[in-house]
């Protein structure tokens, strides 16, 4: 990986200088830190390691800086689940995919051989010539799954978990009512929406449910086991 990063530190000088690219030496400062940085950086966050380093540049000069490296091809763009943007390092001849969890937003890389192949003959098969693809599963990663507690409340499954009910709190208006939408213990729970804040969607049986989220406190679910 170092010899890596020392080519394109050299291809860095070539292009930016025969494009006559103002500020070089700042910009030269702004690619060494963020390829020190094995991490999918905001603009701001690029700021932050720079500062750390001692090296204090304005953050519209590293904005520019970052998406300049994105046009070059040092640097890619993606915008994960959250819409915010992030830039990874774009080595050349290199591809890999991404694993992100939906609770503490880590970004896991991950590249698979034969799910590359089976995507080129998925295309094929269907007369697609594949140029270039992205793949992000999102989800949840092994640490936040040994944090949290086997059983939770509906309000914290994230969207797209499979869950069990397995039982109602609360009193026995809040079961009864919950009983006649035709939720009990036992049913499986598809979480289709649940952005933190206000209402969220489920299926169970193919049937959708929009609740409250007091109600739904009171669904007490656990993961399916596989």
């Amino acid at each position: 990986m170092r010899e890596i990063h020392v080519q394109e530190k050299e291809q860095f000088k070539k292009l930016f200088k025969r494009e006559q690219v103002e500020n070089f030496e700042d910009r030269f400062k702004v690619l060494e830190v963020f390829l020190s940085t094995e991490r999918h950086l905001t603009a701001d966050e690029l700021v932050d390691c720079l500062e750390a380093k001692g090296v204090r540049l304005a953050p519209d000069f590293v904005r520019d800086t970052l998406k300049l490296l994105s046009r070059y091809g040092f640097a890619r763009q993606s915008r994960f689940d959250n819409g915010v943007i992030r830039y990874e390092h774009h080595h050349l001849g290199q591809h890999h995919d991404h694993m992100i969890c939906t609770k503490c937003g880590k970004i896991l890389e991950f590249k698979e051989d034969r799910l590359e192949e089976y995507q080129i003959q998925i295309a094929a098969a269907r007369g697609f010539h594949m140029l270039q693809h992205r793949m992000e599963i999102y989800g949840i990663c092994g640490d936040c799954i040994k944090e949290r507690s086997r059983r939770l409340p509906l309000t914290m499954a994230k969207a797209g978990e499979r869950l069990l009910i397995r039982e109602i709190s609360g009193g026995s208006g809040s079961r009864l009512r919950l009983m006649t939408m035709g939720l009990r213990p036992g049913d499986r729970v598809e979480v289709i929406t649940n952005n933190g804040q206000g209402q969220l969607a489920i299926s169970v049986d193919m049937r959708r449910y929009v609740l409250g989220r007091g109600l739904a406190q009171k669904i007490i679910v656990e993961p399916e086991d596989h």
